[in-house]
Protein backbone atom coordinates (compact mmCIF):
# COMPACT_ATOMS: atom_id res chain seq x y z
CA UNK A 1 0.00 0.00 0.00
CA UNK A 2 1.51 3.07 -1.33
CA UNK A 3 0.21 5.60 1.62
CA UNK A 4 2.16 7.77 3.61
CA UNK A 5 1.75 7.06 7.42
CA UNK A 6 1.54 8.34 11.08
CA UNK A 7 5.03 7.62 11.14
CA UNK A 8 6.26 9.51 8.47
CA UNK A 9 4.01 12.80 9.60
CA UNK A 10 5.28 12.38 13.19
CA UNK A 11 9.18 12.40 11.46
CA UNK A 12 7.82 15.60 9.44
CA UNK A 13 7.06 17.06 13.17
CA UNK A 14 3.71 17.95 14.04
CA UNK A 15 3.97 20.45 16.72
CA UNK A 16 1.86 23.55 16.73
CA UNK A 17 -0.01 22.47 14.03
CA UNK A 18 -3.92 21.57 13.35
CA UNK A 19 -4.19 17.95 12.63
CA UNK A 20 -7.79 16.79 11.68
CA UNK A 21 -8.38 13.38 12.41
CA UNK A 22 -11.50 11.24 10.91
CA UNK A 23 -12.20 8.75 13.58
CA UNK A 24 -15.19 6.16 13.24
CA UNK A 25 -16.59 7.14 17.27
CA UNK A 26 -20.25 5.54 16.02
CA UNK A 27 -20.51 3.79 19.39
CA UNK A 28 -23.72 2.16 20.51
CA UNK A 29 -25.63 3.98 23.02
CA UNK A 30 -28.14 2.74 25.32
CA UNK A 31 -31.77 4.36 23.86
CA UNK A 32 -33.12 5.18 27.43
CA UNK A 33 -29.83 6.53 29.33
CA UNK A 34 -27.92 7.57 26.19
CA UNK A 35 -24.41 5.69 28.15
CA UNK A 36 -22.04 3.85 25.47
CA UNK A 37 -22.79 0.79 25.45
CA UNK A 38 -18.85 -0.61 23.90
CA UNK A 39 -16.50 2.04 23.81
CA UNK A 40 -14.31 -0.37 21.36
CA UNK A 41 -14.03 1.57 18.81
CA UNK A 42 -12.80 4.90 21.09
CA UNK A 43 -10.10 2.47 22.24
CA UNK A 44 -9.08 2.18 18.57
CA UNK A 45 -8.27 5.12 17.90
CA UNK A 46 -6.53 5.83 20.90
CA UNK A 47 -2.54 5.11 19.48
CA UNK A 48 -2.99 7.36 16.84
CA UNK A 49 -4.45 10.32 19.45
CA UNK A 50 -1.88 9.84 21.82
CA UNK A 51 0.82 10.15 19.37
CA UNK A 52 -0.13 13.06 18.29
CA UNK A 53 -0.86 15.07 21.51
CA UNK A 54 2.55 13.55 22.68
CA UNK A 55 4.48 15.23 19.14
CA UNK A 56 2.35 18.51 20.40
CA UNK A 57 -0.20 18.46 17.47
CA UNK A 58 -3.08 20.76 18.11
CA UNK A 59 -6.14 17.29 18.04
CA UNK A 60 -9.34 17.90 15.93
CA UNK A 61 -11.03 15.15 15.65
CA UNK A 62 -13.73 14.73 13.71
CA UNK A 63 -16.55 11.68 13.29
CA UNK A 64 -20.08 10.38 12.20
CA UNK A 65 -22.33 8.66 15.04
CA UNK A 66 -25.83 6.86 14.16
CA UNK A 67 -27.82 7.66 11.04
CA UNK A 68 -29.36 11.61 11.36
CA UNK A 69 -31.21 13.16 8.96
CA UNK A 70 -28.10 15.86 7.74
CA UNK A 71 -29.44 18.10 10.48
CA UNK A 72 -28.18 18.21 14.56
CA UNK A 73 -30.45 15.40 16.49
CA UNK A 74 -29.65 15.12 20.29
CA UNK A 75 -30.33 11.10 20.58
CA UNK A 76 -26.99 10.83 17.91
CA UNK A 77 -25.07 13.71 19.63
CA UNK A 78 -21.19 13.17 20.03
CA UNK A 79 -21.09 14.55 23.37
CA UNK A 80 -20.90 11.21 25.29
CA UNK A 81 -18.23 10.52 23.35
CA UNK A 82 -16.53 13.37 24.24
CA UNK A 83 -16.24 12.68 27.88
CA UNK A 84 -15.58 8.80 27.47
CA UNK A 85 -12.65 9.77 24.95
CA UNK A 86 -11.45 12.67 27.62
CA UNK A 87 -11.01 9.49 30.49
CA UNK A 88 -9.36 7.05 27.88
CA UNK A 89 -6.70 10.09 27.24
CA UNK A 90 -6.53 10.94 30.40
CA UNK A 91 -6.70 14.68 29.27
CA UNK A 92 -9.59 16.86 28.69
CA UNK A 93 -11.56 17.14 25.34
CA UNK A 94 -13.47 19.89 24.22
CA UNK A 95 -16.32 19.99 22.56
CA UNK A 96 -18.11 22.04 19.41
CA UNK A 97 -21.34 22.07 19.51
CA UNK A 98 -21.46 22.38 15.48
CA UNK A 99 -18.80 20.64 13.00
CA UNK A 100 -17.97 23.62 10.86
CA UNK A 101 -19.85 26.26 12.14
CA UNK A 102 -19.02 28.95 14.86
CA UNK A 103 -18.45 27.20 17.97
CA UNK A 104 -16.21 24.37 15.84
CA UNK A 105 -14.01 27.80 14.44
CA UNK A 106 -13.32 28.82 18.01
CA UNK A 107 -13.11 25.25 19.74
CA UNK A 108 -10.05 24.68 17.21
CA UNK A 109 -8.53 28.30 17.37
CA UNK A 110 -8.43 28.24 21.15
CA UNK A 111 -6.48 24.55 21.29
CA UNK A 112 -3.20 24.87 22.83
CA UNK A 113 -0.41 22.37 21.46
CA UNK A 114 -1.34 18.69 22.84
CA UNK A 115 -4.73 19.47 23.32
CA UNK A 116 -7.95 17.57 21.82
CA UNK A 117 -10.90 18.87 20.25
CA UNK A 118 -14.29 16.96 19.17
CA UNK A 119 -16.40 18.78 16.33
CA UNK A 120 -20.05 17.61 16.57
CA UNK A 121 -21.13 14.67 14.46
CA UNK A 122 -20.41 14.94 10.95
CA UNK A 123 -23.64 13.70 9.23
CA UNK A 124 -25.45 17.39 11.29
CA UNK A 125 -24.76 18.52 8.12
CA UNK A 126 -26.27 17.32 4.33
CA UNK A 127 -22.92 17.31 2.60
CA UNK A 128 -21.10 14.71 4.40
CA UNK A 129 -23.01 12.06 2.75
CA UNK A 130 -24.51 13.98 -0.36
CA UNK A 131 -24.21 12.25 -3.77
CA UNK A 132 -23.30 15.72 -5.00
CA UNK A 133 -20.15 16.22 -5.67
CA UNK A 134 -20.46 19.67 -5.81
CA UNK A 135 -22.41 19.55 -1.99
CA UNK A 136 -20.06 17.32 -0.85
CA UNK A 137 -17.20 19.59 -2.05
CA UNK A 138 -18.14 22.62 -0.08
CA UNK A 139 -18.57 20.78 2.72
CA UNK A 140 -15.16 19.11 2.59
CA UNK A 141 -13.98 22.91 1.66
CA UNK A 142 -15.48 24.14 5.23
CA UNK A 143 -13.75 20.57 7.01
CA UNK A 144 -10.46 21.25 5.98
CA UNK A 145 -10.32 24.40 7.19
CA UNK A 146 -9.98 23.83 10.38
CA UNK A 147 -6.94 21.60 9.82
CA UNK A 148 -3.65 21.86 8.72
CA UNK A 149 -3.02 17.84 8.01
CA UNK A 150 -5.54 15.29 7.56
CA UNK A 151 -5.14 11.85 9.26
CA UNK A 152 -7.89 9.50 8.19
CA UNK A 153 -7.84 6.57 11.48
CA UNK A 154 -11.74 5.49 10.64
CA UNK A 155 -11.29 1.92 8.69
CA UNK A 156 -15.15 1.44 9.56
CA UNK A 157 -15.88 4.37 7.04
CA UNK A 158 -13.39 4.35 4.55
CA UNK A 159 -15.68 2.19 2.10
CA UNK A 160 -18.03 5.18 1.90
CA UNK A 161 -17.99 8.40 -0.17
CA UNK A 162 -18.21 10.65 2.35
CA UNK A 163 -17.05 14.40 2.59
CA UNK A 164 -14.30 13.59 5.25
CA UNK A 165 -13.22 10.79 3.77
CA UNK A 166 -13.16 10.95 0.22
CA UNK A 167 -12.98 14.75 -0.46
CA UNK A 168 -11.25 16.37 2.58
CA UNK A 169 -7.93 14.53 1.91
CA UNK A 170 -8.12 16.13 -1.88
CA UNK A 171 -7.54 19.60 0.20
CA UNK A 172 -5.23 18.69 3.18
CA UNK A 173 -1.56 16.50 3.17
CA UNK A 174 -3.03 13.19 4.50
CA UNK A 175 -1.57 10.20 6.03
CA UNK A 176 -3.06 7.08 7.48
CA UNK A 177 -3.77 6.88 10.68
CA UNK A 178 -2.64 3.85 12.81
CA UNK A 179 -5.97 1.79 13.06
CA UNK A 180 -6.08 2.33 9.22
CA UNK A 181 -2.78 1.05 8.59
CA UNK A 182 -3.23 -2.29 10.56
CA UNK A 183 -6.46 -2.95 9.36
CA UNK A 184 -4.98 -2.68 5.94
CA UNK A 185 -2.03 -4.88 6.52
CA UNK A 186 -3.92 -7.34 8.34
CA UNK A 187 -6.76 -7.92 5.47
CA UNK A 188 -3.85 -7.48 3.10
CA UNK A 189 -2.97 -10.97 4.42
CA UNK A 190 -6.31 -12.48 3.98
CA UNK A 191 -6.09 -11.52 0.34
CA UNK A 192 -2.52 -12.59 -0.61
CA UNK A 193 -1.55 -16.26 0.11
CA UNK A 194 -2.79 -17.08 3.25
CA UNK A 195 -1.45 -20.18 5.21
CA UNK A 196 -3.41 -23.01 4.84
CA UNK A 197 -6.40 -24.44 5.73
CA UNK A 198 -8.02 -21.37 5.43
CA UNK A 199 -11.68 -21.16 7.29
CA UNK A 200 -14.45 -18.26 6.52
CA UNK A 201 -17.19 -18.92 8.91
CA UNK A 202 -19.96 -16.14 8.12
CA UNK A 203 -23.39 -15.50 10.23
CA UNK A 204 -25.59 -12.56 10.47
CA UNK A 205 -29.42 -12.01 8.78
CA UNK A 206 -29.28 -11.92 5.06
CA UNK A 207 -27.58 -14.05 2.20
CA UNK A 208 -28.04 -10.90 0.18
CA UNK A 209 -25.70 -9.15 2.50
CA UNK A 210 -22.45 -11.38 2.38
CA UNK A 211 -23.21 -12.64 -1.25
CA UNK A 212 -20.56 -10.66 -2.85
CA UNK A 213 -18.17 -11.91 -0.56
CA UNK A 214 -19.13 -15.25 -0.38
CA UNK A 215 -18.54 -15.38 -4.39
CA UNK A 216 -15.01 -13.63 -3.59
CA UNK A 217 -13.54 -15.94 -1.40
CA UNK A 218 -15.28 -19.47 -2.36
CA UNK A 219 -12.32 -19.98 -4.61
CA UNK A 220 -9.65 -19.09 -1.40
CA UNK A 221 -11.08 -21.33 0.90
CA UNK A 222 -10.43 -24.27 2.34
CA UNK A 223 -13.88 -24.39 4.17
CA UNK A 224 -16.46 -21.99 4.53
CA UNK A 225 -19.13 -22.31 7.73
CA UNK A 226 -22.26 -20.49 7.68
CA UNK A 227 -24.32 -19.55 10.48
CA UNK A 228 -27.16 -17.06 11.61
CA UNK A 229 -30.15 -16.39 9.98
CA UNK A 230 -29.00 -16.34 6.68
CA UNK A 231 -28.02 -20.41 7.11
CA UNK A 232 -32.04 -20.79 6.44
CA UNK A 233 -31.87 -19.98 3.13
CA UNK A 234 -29.34 -22.19 2.31
CA UNK A 235 -31.26 -25.14 4.09
CA UNK A 236 -34.41 -24.17 2.04
CA UNK A 237 -31.89 -24.69 -1.08
CA UNK A 238 -31.01 -27.91 -0.11
CA UNK A 239 -34.78 -29.02 -0.03
CA UNK A 240 -35.82 -28.16 4.06
CA UNK A 241 -38.57 -26.72 5.30
CA UNK A 242 -36.98 -23.95 7.83
CA UNK A 243 -40.42 -22.82 9.82
CA UNK A 244 -41.19 -19.09 10.55
CA UNK A 245 -37.77 -18.65 10.33
CA UNK A 246 -35.60 -15.48 8.49
CA UNK A 247 -35.56 -16.46 4.53
CA UNK A 248 -34.82 -14.62 1.83
CA UNK A 249 -36.90 -16.58 -0.71
CA UNK A 250 -35.13 -14.40 -3.94
CA UNK A 251 -32.03 -15.76 -2.97
CA UNK A 252 -32.73 -19.61 -2.98
CA UNK A 253 -31.69 -20.30 -6.33
CA UNK A 254 -28.46 -18.29 -5.62
CA UNK A 255 -27.76 -20.86 -2.75
CA UNK A 256 -28.25 -23.91 -4.39
CA UNK A 257 -26.11 -22.77 -7.14
CA UNK A 258 -23.75 -21.57 -4.75
CA UNK A 259 -23.91 -25.08 -3.06
CA UNK A 260 -23.56 -26.98 -6.03
CA UNK A 261 -19.81 -25.19 -7.33
CA UNK A 262 -18.78 -24.95 -3.72
CA UNK A 263 -17.97 -29.06 -4.13
CA UNK A 264 -18.32 -29.47 -0.48
CA UNK A 265 -16.62 -26.51 0.92
CA UNK A 266 -19.80 -25.35 2.31
CA UNK A 267 -20.15 -26.10 5.98
CA UNK A 268 -24.27 -25.27 7.16
CA UNK A 269 -25.56 -26.15 10.67
CA UNK A 270 -27.27 -29.63 11.42
CA UNK A 271 -29.04 -28.32 14.48
CA UNK A 272 -30.78 -25.19 15.40
CA UNK A 273 -32.48 -23.54 18.40
CA UNK A 274 -36.14 -22.70 17.34
CA UNK A 275 -38.46 -21.01 19.72
CA UNK A 276 -41.80 -20.06 19.14
CA UNK A 277 -41.20 -16.59 19.24
CA UNK A 278 -38.71 -13.71 18.63
CA UNK A 279 -38.28 -12.75 22.29
CA UNK A 280 -35.95 -13.41 24.85
CA UNK A 281 -38.28 -15.34 26.70
CA UNK A 282 -39.92 -17.73 24.55
CA UNK A 283 -40.41 -21.50 24.78
CA UNK A 284 -37.60 -23.19 22.98
CA UNK A 285 -35.81 -26.18 22.01
CA UNK A 286 -33.01 -27.94 19.65
CA UNK A 287 -34.49 -29.38 16.39
CA UNK A 288 -32.73 -31.21 13.61
CA UNK A 289 -31.77 -28.57 10.96
CA UNK A 290 -33.84 -30.91 8.53
CA UNK A 291 -36.66 -30.42 11.10
CA UNK A 292 -37.57 -27.14 12.34
CA UNK A 293 -41.18 -27.40 13.08
CA UNK A 294 -43.69 -24.94 11.24
CA UNK A 295 -44.64 -22.34 13.60
CA UNK A 296 -41.09 -22.36 15.02
CA UNK A 297 -38.08 -19.72 14.25
CA UNK A 298 -34.66 -20.59 14.84
CA UNK A 299 -32.60 -18.03 16.46
CA UNK A 300 -29.24 -19.95 16.90
CA UNK A 301 -27.36 -23.14 15.91
CA UNK A 302 -27.71 -26.05 17.78
CA UNK A 303 -24.78 -27.85 19.44
CA UNK A 304 -24.06 -30.57 17.27
CA UNK A 305 -23.59 -27.72 15.13
CA UNK A 306 -21.21 -25.41 17.03
CA UNK A 307 -19.09 -29.18 17.69
CA UNK A 308 -18.73 -29.40 13.97
CA UNK A 309 -17.80 -26.04 13.52
CA UNK A 310 -15.34 -25.94 16.18
CA UNK A 311 -13.66 -28.79 14.53
CA UNK A 312 -13.62 -27.42 11.29
CA UNK A 313 -11.63 -24.51 13.06
CA UNK A 314 -9.27 -26.10 14.91
CA UNK A 315 -6.72 -27.47 12.83
CA UNK A 316 -6.91 -23.95 10.81
CA UNK A 317 -3.97 -21.91 10.38
CA UNK A 318 -6.01 -18.60 8.93
CA UNK A 319 -9.50 -17.88 9.91
CA UNK A 320 -11.88 -15.12 9.08
CA UNK A 321 -15.09 -14.41 10.50
CA UNK A 322 -17.45 -12.42 10.29
CA UNK A 323 -21.15 -12.03 11.69
CA UNK A 324 -22.94 -13.90 14.80
CA UNK A 325 -24.55 -17.80 14.86
CA UNK A 326 -27.37 -16.78 16.42
CA UNK A 327 -29.45 -14.22 18.17
CA UNK A 328 -26.61 -13.25 20.86
CA UNK A 329 -28.21 -10.18 22.27
CA UNK A 330 -30.57 -12.69 24.19
CA UNK A 331 -28.68 -15.01 26.41
CA UNK A 332 -31.18 -18.04 25.73
CA UNK A 333 -29.21 -17.80 22.03
CA UNK A 334 -25.72 -16.86 22.54
CA UNK A 335 -25.02 -20.42 22.88
CA UNK A 336 -23.57 -20.21 19.20
CA UNK A 337 -21.79 -17.65 18.82
CA UNK A 338 -20.24 -18.07 21.94
CA UNK A 339 -19.58 -21.47 21.43
CA UNK A 340 -17.81 -20.62 17.86
CA UNK A 341 -16.03 -18.06 18.82
CA UNK A 342 -14.46 -19.46 21.42
CA UNK A 343 -13.33 -22.45 19.34
CA UNK A 344 -11.79 -19.51 17.16
CA UNK A 345 -9.58 -18.10 19.39
CA UNK A 346 -8.52 -22.02 20.79
CA UNK A 347 -7.34 -22.01 17.34
CA UNK A 348 -3.68 -22.27 17.11
CA UNK A 349 -4.64 -19.79 13.95
CA UNK A 350 -4.14 -16.22 12.46
CA UNK A 351 -7.87 -15.30 13.40
CA UNK A 352 -9.44 -11.95 12.49
CA UNK A 353 -12.95 -10.69 13.75
CA UNK A 354 -14.48 -8.68 10.77
CA UNK A 355 -15.72 -5.90 12.75
CA UNK A 356 -19.58 -5.30 12.95
CA UNK A 357 -21.53 -7.62 14.98
CA UNK A 358 -18.97 -10.01 15.41
CA UNK A 359 -16.57 -7.61 17.34
CA UNK A 360 -19.38 -6.50 19.82
CA UNK A 361 -20.44 -10.26 20.51
CA UNK A 362 -16.95 -10.73 21.31
CA UNK A 363 -16.89 -7.96 23.93
CA UNK A 364 -20.46 -8.72 24.53
CA UNK A 365 -19.91 -12.13 25.65
CA UNK A 366 -16.99 -11.40 27.82
CA UNK A 367 -14.67 -13.10 25.63
CA UNK A 368 -10.91 -12.09 25.68
CA UNK A 369 -9.94 -10.01 22.97
CA UNK A 370 -6.14 -10.62 22.87
CA UNK A 371 -7.23 -14.49 22.01
CA UNK A 372 -7.46 -12.96 18.55
CA UNK A 373 -4.94 -11.97 15.91
CA UNK A 374 -6.93 -8.89 15.06
CA UNK A 375 -10.35 -7.54 15.88
CA UNK A 376 -11.65 -5.04 12.80
CA UNK A 377 -13.24 -1.82 13.79
CA UNK A 378 -15.38 -2.04 10.50
CA UNK A 379 -17.62 -5.03 9.31
CA UNK A 380 -19.10 -3.61 5.87
CA UNK A 381 -15.37 -2.32 4.85
CA UNK A 382 -13.48 -5.57 6.07
CA UNK A 383 -15.98 -7.28 3.92
CA UNK A 384 -15.89 -4.95 0.94
CA UNK A 385 -12.31 -4.79 0.72
CA UNK A 386 -12.34 -8.78 0.49
CA UNK A 387 -14.78 -8.54 -1.91
CA UNK A 388 -11.85 -6.76 -3.95
CA UNK A 389 -13.89 -3.31 -3.88
CA UNK A 390 -12.03 0.01 -4.57
CA UNK A 391 -12.59 1.36 -0.97
CA UNK A 392 -12.72 5.36 -1.51
CA UNK A 393 -11.42 6.58 1.64
CA UNK A 394 -8.13 4.65 0.89
CA UNK A 395 -7.99 5.42 -2.66
CA UNK A 396 -8.13 9.18 -1.27
CA UNK A 397 -5.21 7.98 0.79
CA UNK A 398 -3.29 7.03 -2.07
CA UNK A 399 -2.90 10.01 -3.99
Amino acid sequence: MSIRNLDDLLAEGVSGRRVLVRADLNVPLDKQTGDITDDGRIRAVLPTLGALTEAGAKVVVCSHLGRPKGAPDPQFSLAPVAGRLGELLGTAVHFATDTVGESARATVAALADGEVALLENLRFNKGETSKDDAERGAFADQLAALGDVYVDDAFGAVHRKHASVHDVPVRLPHVAGRLVLREVEVLSQLTGEPERPYVVVLGGSKVSDKLAVIEALLPKVDRLLIGGGMCFTFLKAQGHEVGSSLLEAEMVETCRNLLERAEGKIMLPVDVVAADAFAPDAAHDTVPADGIPSKRVGLDVGPKTVAGFAAAVKDARTIFWNGPMGVFEMPAFAHGTRGVAEAIAAADAFSVVGGGDSAAAVRALGLDEKSFGHISTGGGASLEYLEGKTLPGIAALEK
